[in-house]
This record gives structure tokens, sequence and C-alpha cells, in this order.
């Protein structure tokens, strides 16, 4: 069964058919789905998706975010106020979305790295996992990592070079592979899915952003009219299939190492999904036990 670490269920786009969005994607074989939050405004909105959803969740300020409103002192102090009010709920599993984006024009990096070093502190202090933003910045965050130690996590949507990649993995984070893996010109995205070793690996959706190829609109194929493709959960195990062929595995051994390296970078997720478990197994002996049925034929014997 399949596990989304990334998906972005308090997003907008789903706003008319959310409910049916968490219905595909259980449908098509995907149990648990991991929730970032990207900004403030978020924080106490994604922990309500959660719990409808039985969805674990992270907090965090998104690197794009802090451009666009506060300044990083305040935004961390959010961020400290939140982890304080969820920090006894089990499906609170890491600080994210964080991180540093080097890509979009014009950005305030000083402010993303303050950001960035400021909320870092907050995951170490806290003893949780990062799920971090990677574009065009992985030497930067690593150099972070370096100077604030945290309990690893994932780096999400990896698009780095195999060298920069195994230095996350010898902090102990797993990389996140999504709609991208789907492209054929996506060569160096690919090489990496092979080359690294499985533990290394983790699935995720970014839904509704980061569509795979077989929803992707082309800039000319937008302005004639035709709508981009709205990425979600569901889509996971068919990109699942196209890392499963290239690692030669199959869509079942993919699903399941996928979903248990998710645990091991996320374990509050592990440690949930095992109370829960243990729960049904409560209530269903419950059941049981009052079955009328059950009680006469104990009587009988």
């Amino acid at each position: 069964m399949w596990t989304d670490s990334h998906c972005h269920l308090d997003a907008p786009e789903f706003d008319a058919d959310r409910d049916a969005v968490v219905a595909r994607a259980r449908a098509a074989g995907v149990v648990r789905l991991v929730l970032p939050a990207v900004q403030a405004a978020d924080f106490d909105t994604v922990p309500r998706l959660a719990a409808v959803h039985e969805a674990a969740y992270a907090l965090g300020t998104h690197p794009l975010f802090v451009d666009a409103g506060e300044g990083a002192e305040a935004a961390a102090g959010h961020l400290q106020a939140a982890l304080d009010r969820h920090r006894a709920d089990p499906r609170l599993v890491a600080v994210g979305e964080i991180g540093l984006d080097h890509f979009v024009p014009g950005g305030d990096r000083p402010r993303q790295q303050a950001l960035y070093l400021a909320q870092l502190r907050l995951a170490r202090d806290a003893g949780l996992p990062v799920i971090l933003h990677v574009r065009r910045s992985a030497d930067a965050l690593l150099a972070g990592l370096r100077r604030i130690e945290v309990p690893g996590g994932i780096a999400h949507a990896f698009n780095g070079s195999l060298q920069q990649a195994q230095q996350f993995v010898a902090m102990g984070f797993r990389l996140g592979f999504g709609g991208t893996l789907s492209f054929e010109r996506s060569r160096q995205i690919r090489a990496l899915a092979q080359a690294l070793p499985p533990e290394a690996l983790v699935l995720e959706t970014d839904a509704p952003d980061i569509p795979p190829q077989w929803l992707y609109r082309t800039a000319d194929e937008r302005a004639a009219g035709a709508p981009q493709g709205r990425n979600e959960p569901a889509e996971l195990p068919r990109i699942g299939a196209v890392l499963a062929a290239l690692r030669g595995w199959t869509p079942a051994e993919t699903a399941a190492v996928t979903a248990a390296n998710v645990r091991a970078a996320l374990p509050r997720l592990a440690m949930w999904e095992e109370a829960m478990a243990e729960a049904r197994d409560r209530t269903a002996a419950s059941a049981v036990d009052d079955d009328p049925a059950r009680s006469r034929l104990a009587a009988r014997t």
C-alpha cells in the first residue's frame, strides 16, 4: 500500500472536491498522506484536515512565503506557537515545508536563510525531522544542516547531483521523487532514482503541483485553452510504476519499500500508525466479545 510523503491537500485547488480526492487516493491504494503546511495561516487548517482524513502533517513556513509576507523572526515565532499548540497530536510528524528556493528570481535570500536556520533550530529543539524544499539550493541547505543538526527527514522533490544526494543520505535524509520522474527528458533525476540505495527513496505527488507527464500541458497547449492537469494523490501508484520500472522492482515491492522509508524518515508516523492499528484490534476484539451468538456458543462450551 502506497504512502504519499508530500501532498498539499489544503490547497484551494481541492476546495471543490477534497473528499472525492481522498476517496480516489484510497481506492488507488494510497493509504497514507503527509500534509506539509507552507505558511502560518495553515497551522490550524492542516491539522484539522489531517484529523478528518486520517493523514499525518508537518508545520513550517515555505521559503517563498516568507518572501511574500512577514520577516523571519515573526514567522519563526508563529511556528514555535503552533508546535507548542499541537505538540501532543500524534499526527504531527515533522517541521516542514521549510528550506531555500534559489530558482525564483528576486527572492530575498538573506531572509530565507534566516528563517531556514530558525526553523531548523525549532525542529532540533522539538526532536522532529524536517521536510525540505530544495530548488537549486542543495549546497546551502546542507551547510545549514551541518550547523544545526536535526533528526533527518525528507528532501522533497530532490533535483540535485548524486554527490549532493549522498550527503543528504549520510545525514539521515530520504529523497522525494514524484511526477518529474515520469518525463523521459528528466535524465538526471531518473539516474538518481536508479543509483541511490533503496532505503533513500520515498515517493510523493506534491499535489496539486508537479503534474506527471500524462497530466502535463505544454505552454502552447495551455495557450490554446487546454488546462494544466491537476495532480492528486491517486496518481502516486502510476508514478511508483515508473520508479519500479527504473529499479527492476514490482509495484508491490516499490510500494512497500518507499512506504517503509517514509516511516523511517518520520518516526512519529510509524508510532501513530502502530497506535491506530492497536486501537483497531481492540475495537475488533471488543466487537467479537459483545457478539450475542459468540456469547451463547461460549456458554454451551
